[in-house]
Formats: C-alpha cells, sequence, structure tokens
C-alpha cells in the first residue's frame, strides 16, 4: 500500500529547518561591531589653547609696558636683565624642588604601603600634614633663622610644603590596586619587586601624575616667596614693586607668575596624558 501523500508534498519543507537555516542568514548578515577607536590622547585643543591664551597675555603685557611712562625706579628694578634672572632663579627653585619631592616622596610612598612599615603611614602622613598646614611664610622664617638666608633655606621650605599632593596620592595608588590582581601576580611566580614594578606602580601612575602636578603648581606659587629668604625669584620683582609702590613692576612680576603657574600645569597635563598605561585610558 503506498501512503497518500497531501498535495504539493513534494515541495514540503521541514519548518524547523528552514527557521534555522534563516536565523544562520540573519546572524550572518548582521554587521560585525566595528572596532572602538583608541582614545586620543593629546587632543589638538589641549596642545594649542593655553600656549595660545599665554602668548596673548604675555603679548599685552609687553604691549602695555611699550607704551607705559617708566620713572627711574622702575627702569631700575626691570632693567640690566634683572627681569631675565629673576625668572631663571624662579624657574631653577621650580624644578630642584619638584626633583627633590619626587625622589622623597614617591619612594616613601612606597615604603608606608609595605606590609612592615603600614603602622607607620598614620605618622607620616600627620608629619606631612603639618608641613602643609604650616604657613609658607612662617615655615621659610624658621628655616631662615636655623640655616641663614640664601637658597638652601627657600629649597627645603619649598619641598617640605609640597610632598604631601606626592606621597599622598602615592599611597592612595598603591593602595587602591585590586588585591585579587596582586594575588594572580604572585601566583604566576612574580617576585615582591616585579609585583611593584610591573603591576603595582603602572596601575597607580594616574594617581602619582595628579600628585606631580598638583606638586609642580605648588613650587611656583610657593618660590615667590623665596626672596624673604634671599632665595631669589620673581617674588623679588613682586616686593619691589610693593614696598616702592611702583605698579609696573608689581604687575610684570604677577604676570609673570601666573604665566609660569600655567605653563607648568600645562606641561604637567601633558606628561600625565603621554604617561598614562594605555589601558587605563577610560574614555578621555
Amino acid at each position: 500500500m503506498s501512503t497518500a501523500r497531501p498535495p504539493g508534498g513534494e515541495h514540503e519543507i521541514d519548518a524547523p529547518a528552514f527557521a534555522d537555516e534563516a536565523e544562520g542568514e540573519e546572524e550572518q548578515e548582521a554587521p560585525a561591531p566595528r572596532p572602538r577607536p583608541p582614545a586620543r590622547r593629546l587632543t589638538w585643543q589641549r596642545l594649542t589653547i593655553l600656549p595660545a591664551l599665554l602668548l596673548l597675555l604675555l603679548l599685552g603685557t609687553w604691549l602695555w609696558f611699550e607704551q607705559a611712562d617708566l620713572d627711574t625706579i622702575s627702569r631700575n628694578a626691570l632693567s640690566g636683565g634683572l627681569v631675565a634672572k629673576a625668572l631663571w632663579q624662579h624657574v631653577e627653585l621650580t624644578a630642584i624642588s619638584t626633583f627633590f619631592v619626587l625622589i622623597i616622596a614617591i619612594p616613601l610612598g612606597i615604603l608606608l604601603t609595605r606590609p612592615a612599615c603600614r603602622r607607620a603611614t598614620p605618622l607620616a602622613m600627620t608629619i606631612a600634614n603639618m608641613g602643609q598646614a604650616t604657613p609658607a611664610i612662617g615655615l621659610l622664617a624658621l628655616l631662615v633663622i636655623w640655616l641663614g638666608t640664601g637658597t638652601r633655606a627657600a629649597l627645603i621650605g619649598i619641598i617640605v610644603y609640597a610632598v604631601l599632593p606626592v606621597l599622598a596620592n602615592t599611597i592612595a595608588g598603591l593602595q587602591a590596586n585590586d588585591p585579587a590582581l596582586l594575588e594572580a601576580a604572585r601566583g604566576i611566580g612574580m617576585s615582591p619587586l616585579g609585583v611593584l614594578a610591573r603591576v603595582e606602580l603602572p596601575l597607580a601612575v594616574p594617581l602619582i601624575l595628579a600628585g606631580v602636578r598638583t606638586a609642580l603648581v605648588l613650587n611656583v606659587g610657593t618660590a615667590t616667596l623665596a626672596t624673604f629668604g634671599g632665595g631669589g625669584g620673581l617674588g623679588t620683582l613682586i616686593t619691589t614693586g610693593i614696598t616702592t609702590q611702583r605698579m609696573p613692576v608689581l604687575v610684570l612680576g604677577s604676570i609673570l607668575t601666573i604665566a609660569l603657574a600655567l605653563l607648568v600645569d600645562w606641561l604637567a597635563s601633558l606628561a600625565e596624558a603621554l604617561l598614562r598605561p594605555r589601558g587605563l585610558e577610560a574614555g578621555s
């Protein structure tokens, strides 16, 4: 006996098989997600806007001085390369103090996050907080009484005042690391020094760089007080302008200090963007 087929049975298609094929075609036709382009570390706005504003500020200051009527006292305070000398002294004070802040605060922050020294962390942070809470001019006066006038007293005062941001950020960055990640690094046979150099410090770089950037700007501002201890710098122009009541001298010293602080902050932001590990660029 032959089994009767329904009409059109020769062209009958299994419905589940057809659905599977359709789904497979849809999956093949669906466009693959495009890979996200890598985040740009430096944009043209970051590279150009602040330098352009600084150039406009300095150009406007120069044009104002060109038409200003300077008396003999003002000319004597601004002639003979005194402005360039004060600016160079200020840059030296900032660079040298920042160097010593880095070689003191970062190793100390690493040491205080090791198990053997963690108990000393509150004491170290208290001392660092006291150093920054002390008025800078009062700290400098005490150092001058102890060490005498000169660059050494000014440098020590600037260093003590700027240690806290770098130290605090180094400790915070190292303590914020995921313990599971550190345990995994130890589990694959890395030594404690290898874990520190290849895992902990790279992950803490963003916070450490933020502390360094803060310390740089602090150093530029605090270096203006070095003149009271015989350290020179742009504070010499500011104090001369105040004591002699010569507004052009005061304005020039103030504008150069502001421009230097903004320039240092801009350079630090570029270094922060370039040195940040690529895996930590969260949508920047």
